[in-house]
């Protein structure tokens, strides 16, 4: 499938590259053409920073219920086209048709989530005076021009994560999606030309990260930067961008214990630690990377997984009905293959997949793996795998296993499973993660996402994101 000539979204207009160029995007399905995208330059940057100033000046004093209007009718569009969008976000990203919808409803949810629960985020508060000599009282205002980084593993999701936030609270956006997956967003700006959304308000465009990145962090226009990626990219753009003190929220690594006790449902646990392992070909930020399984189980959870593992249907097709997607470039693949020789060599054991599926001519697919005799010195365990690997590990006791799980200096997502209400209670305030979930799994627009140490700052969904986005002012009136 070709989606053709894509342009850039800048200013209320679909727009060439300054410099007029274009970049094949490929397809991990079968490392095919899908799209010819206007590729932006350093100066695109300025002019999408410049646009999006002038957009904040406008936006920012548009009534709320203006502005949700916007944000519905960008909604309804967006569902009209869902099915186009859906199968560019396949093609772009290699993932089933069927895991698409996640993308679309967060971006459409997102939108309506924050239309919704504005007004009271912005209401403002009377303070006390306890004098009675002056009057008080605290405004909430939108923080200015945003620039939001997004991760290609889910292209609007990511963006709905910014965009519905940014407009609710007055802030203007410019979205630079990664130049791995940027079919969809450049068909959003198509949807925004296409409705004629307010100018500036919204710029999208993509390039090469050290050109149009740079331009856009070095930048003293925006006031929010906010990004979903790697730790490592973080700290690049954070250093790129104290040319002036900035915001941040920021969304990044993981490496998520998978916690199985021998009093757990263990056909439960195994069902939801596939699906957190294998879905989207491992390649979420809060996939369960090192599953931690009780001594007394560990055989038992091992071949249930495999089980699971090996019946996953992988192999691309035209309608798209396949299970499990390729990895994103050969480069990842690469990179797998070499985590996992590495992890035998030190003695750890492939117990299904580990390969490269035999009937597959094209594309970067790879089997679901399954790896045991995993140890805390080796390095796939403190890496972010970002594949379809599960290495399990052993344990025997709570103390053991919470000074393993920790053991890692990303912060993102962790999974405890156990029916002891001690050892729950004990788990959540020990795991030292920015979510814990406990014997299932639940992401959803009005719960807050958000990690710690080296997994970011900041929240994405809830309201608690809307607190990046807004500025509080203490407003004082003397009494005459």
């Amino acid at each position: 499938m070709n989606f053709g000539t894509l342009k850039m979204y800048i200013d209320g207009h679909l727009v060439e590259s300054s410099n007029e160029n274009y970049k094949d995007i490929i397809s991990p399905l079968n490392n095919k053409t899908i799209a010819k995208l206007s590729w932006a330059s350093r100066e695109d940057s300025i002019k999408a920073l410049k646009s999006a100033q002038k957009g904040f000046d406008i936006w920012s004093r548009t009534p709320v219920v203006e502005r949700t209007n916007w944000m519905n009718l960008l909604r309804e569009k967006i569902l009209e086209k869902k099915e186009k969008l859906r199968k560019s976000i396949s093609y772009e990203m290699g993932k089933p048709f069927t895991a698409t919808a996640e993308d679309i409803d967060s971006i459409t949810d997102s939108l309506e989530y924050y239309s919704e629960i504005i007004v009271d985020q912005i209401e403002s508060k009377e303070l006390k005076d306890k004098d009675g000599t002056h009057l008080h009282k605290l405004i909430t205002q939108p923080i200015g021009v945003v620039v939001a980084y997004l991760a290609w593993n889910f292209p609007l999701l990511n963006a709905g994560f910014k965009i519905g936030p940014a407009l609710a609270s007055g802030c203007s956006i410019i979205l630079k999606p990664s130049e791995l997956s940027p079919v969809s967003l450049y068909l959003i700006g198509e949807i925004l030309h296409e409705i004629n959304f307010p100018a500036g308000v919204i710029n999208i465009l993509c390039g090469d990260p050290n050109e149009v990145a740079t331009e856009l962090s070095i930048s003293t226009i925006p006031k929010l930067i906010t990004m979903i990626g790697s730790t490592e990219t973080a700290k690049r753009v954070i250093s790129d961008s104290s040319t002036s003190i900035k915001k941040y929220s920021m969304e990044l690594g993981g490496n998520a214990p998978f916690i199985v006790f021998e009093d757990a449902d263990i056909n439960h646990a195994v069902d939801i630690g596939a699906a957190i392992k294998f879905g989207n070909c491992g390649q979420i930020c809060v996939a369960a990377n090192r599953f931690f399984i009780h001594e007394k189980i560990y055989n038992e959870f091992l071949n249930k997984l495999i089980k699971k593992a090996e019946a996953l249907k992988i192999g691309f097709s035209k309608n798209l009905d396949f299970e499990i997607g390729p990895l994103i470039t050969l480069k990842s693949r690469e990179r797998i293959e070499k985590l996992i020789e590495q992890s035998v060599n030190e003695g750890a054991i492939i117990r299904c997949g580990g390969k490269i599926p035999e009937n597959i001519d094209e594309g970067n697919w790879f089997e679901p793996t399954v790896i045991s005799n995993v140890t805390d010195r080796m390095k796939i365990f403190h890496e972010e795998i970002f594949g379809p690997i599960a290495t399990l590990i052993s344990f025997k006791n709570e103390d053991e296993v919470l000074e393993s799980a920790n053991n890692t200096k990303y912060g993102l997502a962790s999974y405890l499973f156990t029916n002891d209400k001690k050892r729950i209670e004990r788990f959540v305030q020990e795991l030292d993660f920015g979510e814990v979930q406990v014997n299932g799994i639940k992401y959803d627009i009005y719960l807050p996402h958000g990690g710690i140490k080296e997994s970011g700052v900041g929240h994405d969904c809830s309201e608690l994101a809307l607190d990046d986005y807004l500025i509080k002012k203490r407003i004082t009136i003397t009494k005459t």
